[in-house]
């Protein structure tokens, strides 16, 4: 982790100095962010937190970079009476912040303190939001290699899952999943290509929320493709995305793709805690739960309570679309190339060390042929170098019509109206897999359906619904384009009336198990 140990001493010091924290173990499941008087003794409780569980002992590598004035920040925050009142946010390191460089998980852009806020991070600021670092992430989003094993980046090294530590936090953000459900921060801001936000909060048994794609800005955030990248909400509680949501949506003239984006933004926690689900039809994506039994069974009890709660349950067949994944990979090929190039352009040059500035996916792939051992020794980067050779607009626009058409108008929204339900529910991935270096991802069986909701751009929740040998699964409510407050409220209502017991990270086994003290 970056400039950490003299930040683990400042918290050391102030967590010491605050009554709130005084009356919080180290070992307790809930963060004290709406509980404490002083909204920067919670922050500085957070900084020994990390400090305690990512930056000693069997390190969870979550966290990459930290903001020594947080704590400052947030309590004033809390005194100038803004919404988000000094609540604490770790952001995934592909996001612009003015205050820490933003590298992707590479070495390339080790140097990259541009010194701007992303759009969304200013919103985040003026609601009242504390950026309270950064988090690790799946080396350039999980888009660098074919066989690349998620929460590993050059920068931040391997990230652990909290409720397994040989287990993966799946990606690309890996280290805001992980980080939430260790309790580091109230929440994290992830981002969200093709299953980036929802996979890792499946896994890590958190609530995350990709919205629908033109609701929050992309500026300023290290991209993928300009049709499906978003950034969302990774928290602990369907209300506390919401919350989160709220405060970064919003237009962006600088983003084409957010231009509706403020006739959409609303306060989202709005009619959560009365959600219900009564006479709500949902489909039931049956074919999408994979090969494992206990996956089933576990998504069989949800579906319990969702009907308990008053849902009309509607089965739905659906075969996968080869065409629709072939062209997507078509669209994000031809995309990274393009918006890279520009995103790489903008970094604002450095006196001295403007010819060490990649400008270029081109120049991406050279430094880390120049940098194997660092970059490459775990696994390649084919889909760079594939990227860097699709150059053919017409057979890209050709094929993002087509993906967008199946993914969107003959996908989701068909299954909604042909079925006549509000949403569509899948379980969204399987367990957590062992994380092995070598030989890359291994997804378990899961199928899950957030490929179609991801390529269409629409919204897409996934809240915990229990687990597996204490290993959590999650539950996708998916809904149409710019419909994100009445999946929110659906994931609310399946939370108040969900049965099963939700897994948390045991981290005083844990640590013991590794041989380090747990106090």
């Amino acid at each position: 982790m970056t400039t950490f140990s003299s930040i683990a001493v400042l918290a050391l010091g102030l967590a010491a100095a605050s009554p709130a924290f005084a009356q919080t173990s180290m070992e307790d499941d809930e963060t004290i962010v709406d509980t404490a008087a002083d909204a920067g003794a919670t922050a500085s409780w957070q900084l020994q937190r990390i400090a305690k569980l990512d930056d000693a002992g069997p390190t969870l590598n979550a966290v990459i970079a930290i903001n020594p004035d947080a704590p400052a920040e947030a309590l004033a925050a809390q005194q100038a009476g803004l919404p988000l009142m000094g609540r604490t946010v770790l952001v995934k390191d592909n996001i612009e912040t003015r205050e820490m460089p933003t590298t992707a998980g590479s070495l390339a852009l080790a140097g990259n303190m541009t010194r701007r806020d992303a759009p969304l991070i200013a919103n985040l600021r003026d609601a009242g939001g504390v950026v309270l670092g950064k988090t690790n992430l799946s080396e350039w989003a999980n888009i660098r290699d074919f066989r690349s094993t998620s929460g590993w980046s050059a920068v931040g090294g391997l990230t652990r899952n909290p409720h397994a530590i040989d287990r993966n936090t799946c990606g690309s953000s890996s280290g805001s999943g992980a980080a939430v459900a260790a309790g580091f921060a109230w929440a994290a801001i992830g981002t969200e290509t093709n299953g980036s936000i929802t996979c890792p909060a499946s896994i890590n048994g958190i609530v995350g929320f990709k919205p629908t794609v033109g609701l929050v800005s992309r500026t300023h955030v290290v991209p993928i493709s300009s049709t499906q990248d978003t950034a969302g909400p990774m928290t602990r509680t369907v209300k506390d995305a919401a919350m989160l949501l709220t405060a970064i949506a919003g237009s962006d003239p600088a983003d084409d793709a957010t231009a509706e984006a403020d006739t959409h933004t609303r306060d989202f926690t709005e009619g959560l805690e009365n959600a219900s689900l009564v006479g709500v039809r949902i489909g039931v994506m049956r074919k999408q739960v994979g090969d494992r039994d206990d996956v089933a069974e576990l998504f069989d009890a949800a579906l319990a309570d969702l009907k308990a709660a008053g849902a009309e349950l509607v089965e739905i067949e659906f075969e996968p679309n080869e065409e629709m994944d072939r062209d997507s990979f078509t669209v994000l090929l031809f995309e990274l190339r393009e918006e890279m190039g520009k995103y790489l352009r903008s970094i604002p040059p450095v006196t001295g060390r403007e010819q060490m500035t990649p400008r270029s996916l081109a120049d991406l792939i050279a430094f880390n042929e120049r940098h194997s051992y660092s970059e490459l020794r775990w696994f390649g980067q084919g889909i760079f170098e594939l990227a860097e050779q699709t150059t053919d607009r017409a057979a890209y626009e050709a094929a993002r019509e087509n993906a967008v058409h199946l993914a969107g108008e003959r996908g989701i929204d068909m299954l909604l109206a042909k079925n006549g339900v509000q949403f569509l529910v899948a379980p969204t991935m399987g367990p957590a897999w062992t994380t092995d270096l070598v030989n890359g991802d291994n997804y378990n069986g899961s199928i899950g359906f957030g490929s179609p909701a991801a390529i269409a751009g629409y919204p897409h929740l996934t809240v915990p619904m229990g687990g597996v040998e204490d290993l959590p699964i999650g539950l996708s409510i998916i809904g149409a384009k710019w419909q994100d407050w009445d999946v929110l409220k659906a994931g609310a209502a399946y939370e108040r009336a969900r049965t099963a017991a939700i897994p948390t990270p045991d981290f005083k086994r844990w640590m013991e198990q590794s041989g380090h003290p747990a106090e």
